[in-house]
């Protein structure tokens, strides 16, 4: 079946793969959202069906709860694990330090609350999410709908003194009508193509009345592991400053893919 699978496709479940050798039994372990995050969610149900390993996984989503539950991990609130050992994620962007775009995926406001309440985050991806600078994936914005109209006025007047090369803003939509967050919010996307700056426009912007949180990660990652389609990966360890290469090997019969639709 891996045979089967797009080169990108391979090159998440390679990441996804070293990722949840990460780990140990006993850990409580924040669960990204994301077509990158549910590789690792399937491969970590794998161990725990065939290694038994025990572990209590935190979903940064409905989605992610629904797909842990269905590959047999324990999951359990936030509020109950109270502290995470590791939160494994996707990311939209990453640049040379490591701070992100997240929230492509719409659970920017969980997929951050779970991975500062962990001792360590990790970055699943691959090759073509890495960039110079942030910017060119939109920067989404979780306001809350009552005066969105207003609170998007806001941001756009405040990126006029911002370093950033776009400006425009956009209402993030399911079909015709706005898309809600799993905490019934509103995302506005702002396309600000590069930004000059992130740490500030991460602390502007969630000054302005009606945003709840934005997507940008800064100082948050400890690691990134970047997948590749022929199951090499590349992992950067921020802390240690380390960079370092294995190969992962693809199985044709790995439990993983026996329940792709």
């Amino acid at each position: 079946m891996s045979a089967d699978l797009s080169p990108i496709d391979k090159a998440k479940f390679a990441a996804a793969r070293r990722a949840v050798d990460l780990i140990e039994d006993g850990m409580r372990v924040g669960m990204g959202t994301g077509s990158t995050a549910a590789w690792m969610v399937r491969c970590l149900g794998e161990r725990v069906r065939e290694e038994g390993l025990r572990l209590q996984g935190v979903p940064t989503s409905t989605r992610t709860a629904d797909l842990a539950r269905q590959v047999g991990i324990d999951v359990v609130s936030l509020d109950e694990a109270k502290w995470l050992d590791i939160t494994i994620d996707g990311a939209d962007e990453f640049d040379p330090e490591l701070n992100l775009i997240k929230g492509g995926g719409g659970a920017l406001l969980q997929e951050k609350i779970v991975a500062t309440a962990s001792d360590q985050m990790v970055v699943i991806t691959d090759a073509s999410k890495e960039v110079h600078h942030l910017g060119g994936f939109p920067l989404p914005v979780e306001v809350i709908p009552f005066g969105w109209q207003t609170s998007r006025a806001l941001i756009e007047e405040l990126l006029e003194s911002m370093d950033v090369l776009g400006r425009q803003t956009t209402l993030r939509l399911n079909g015709s009508q706005p898309y809600v967050t799993d905490e019934g919010n509103y995302i506005v996307d702002l396309h600000l193509n590069r930004i000059g700056n992130a740490r500030q426009l991460a602390l502007v912007l969630n000054q302005v009345p009606g945003v709840v949180e934005n997507g940008l990660f800064i100082d948050i990652c400890d690691m990134v592991i970047i997948g590749g389609s022929d199951g090499k990966v590349e992992i950067r360890d921020i802390n240690e400053g380390s960079v370092s290469n294995e190969k992962i090997e693809f199985a044709d019969d790995d439990n993983i893919f026996a329940d792709l639709d």
